[in-house]
């Protein structure tokens, strides 16, 4: 009879907690999701908030990360770990079903992605906040977006002129900023918090007019901040506008001033090997130059990276130096790895859809981080109780006297 009991015990009963805490931290989220299914203690371990952050944040190394690519009303995911390690020009992609409860397709585009989210805005003004492992979505009113720039006589846009999406670690709590403009072409910031579904406000303005159109609308997070390039750079002093979300304060970096403005065409931003990047297509040399701030607000530290590619986007940096891109082309979706090192091209082709339908909207790390909760409503509720208990307390207190 011990025997069999012996031979039946299960790894919780041999393994301590502590250690199998340990051992998760060495899985990727991506696995981590389904061993919760093994047991009550797998689950309670695996969903414990403060293990979930602490997986996210110190174990990088086992996170997958991906290219997520959706416009009109198709989606996939690119695996970009598994893109570095193939030797040949097949392309790895997951169609996937964002989570919108709606019989047809709906046309979809991605606003931007950040610790696992990625925030969809769907036709007909509605945003979702969307973690694609654990499948958990939130809705978010656009329409307060808009009826708020609205009354204040705003003029409102298909497009804002610039918005970011990112996060507040002071507030835990995931931020939405968008701006638009008056007449006058002044811009108007909102930022819209995605933990009670409110907006902050905050008097803060630009250091300089933004104008009507002169900048690429979708904001790039990192640092804790949102960074924003204009479409058309006409001084390398004002290159990159900054927007602080806990500071809720604006500042400005200055581009390389050794780059030509006149041969600059498309400026864009990059998070490459934990590095902010600015990029553009150089007229000049016919080439895309890469510019690599290797310390964060500090101009001197700007390092130049040239790509033998015009209209190279850069995505992705690997630790071996190769660097992932989509190519400006217009009759095929195309991604390119250089390696820097070795200063090779190569490029992967994906035929099934073409470049019209996609953009290469945003670089999506997986993570079991849960949605951010309705804090506002989670206190009213509990207020409503208190209040509820203090009325029954006090009855029973008068039937007691009487």
């Amino acid at each position: 009879m011990e025997e069999e009991e012996k031979k039946y015990k299960s790894i919780d009963d041999i393994l301590p907690p502590d250690l199998i805490h340990r051992i998760f931290l060495k899985v990727p989220a991506k696995h981590l999701a389904r061993l919760r299914c093994v047991s009550k203690l797998w689950y309670s371990l695996i969903s414990d908030p403060q293990f979930v952050e602490f997986h996210f944040q110190y174990s990088p190394a086992v996170t997958n990360t991906f290219i997520f690519i959706a416009k009109g009303c198709v989606s996939c995911f690119v695996d970009l770990d598994a893109l570095f390690s193939v030797n040949n020009d097949a392309l790895q992609v997951k169609r996937v079903s964002p989570p919108f409860k709606m019989k047809s397709p709906p046309y979809f585009e991605v606003l931007g992605s950040c610790r696992g989210f990625v925030l969809l805005r769907g036709q007909g003004n509605f945003l979702v906040l969307w973690n694609p492992l654990t499948g958990s979505s939130k809705g978010i009113s656009y329409s307060r977006i808009a009826s708020r720039c609205k009354n204040k006589g705003y003029w409102i846009p298909r497009e804002f002129l610039v918005y970011g999406f990112g996060y507040d670690a002071s507030q835990d709590d995931y931020l939405l900023v968008v701006a638009c403009h008056d007449k006058h072409g002044q811009a108007h910031f909102n930022c819209l918090s995605l933990k009670t579904n409110s907006f902050i406000y905050f008097d803060a303005a630009p250091p300089k007019p933004l104008g009507f159109y002169n900048w690429n609308p979708r904001g790039l997070f990192f640092n804790g901040a949102i960074h924003w390039v204009p479409s058309y750079l006409q001084d390398y002093r004002d290159a990159i506008l900054i927007f602080d979300l806990k500071e809720r304060t604006f500042s400005m970096i200055s581009a390389p001033e050794q780059m030509l403005i006149s041969a600059c065409r498309s400026p864009g931003l990059a998070l490459l090997g934990g590095c902010l990047a600015f990029y553009y297509g150089n007229l000049d040399s016919i080439i895309t130059d890469i510019w690599v701030m290797k310390e964060y607000k500090v101009h001197s530290s700007w390092i130049l990276y040239q790509i033998p590619c015009f209209g190279f986007r850069p995505l992705c940096l690997s630790s071996d130096m190769n660097l992932i891109g989509k190519g400006d082309t217009c009759d095929k979706l195309e991604f390119y790895i250089y390696n820097l090192r070795e200063e090779r091209l190569q490029y992967f082709k994906y035929p099934c859809f073409p470049a019209a339908v996609f953009e290469a909207n945003a670089v999506y790390t997986e993570s079991l981080l849960p949605l951010p909760s309705d804090i506002k409503d989670k206190d009213e509720k509990e207020e409503e109780q208190g209040h509820q208990f203090l009325h029954e307390f006090f009855e029973l207190l008068d039937v007691a006297k009487g």
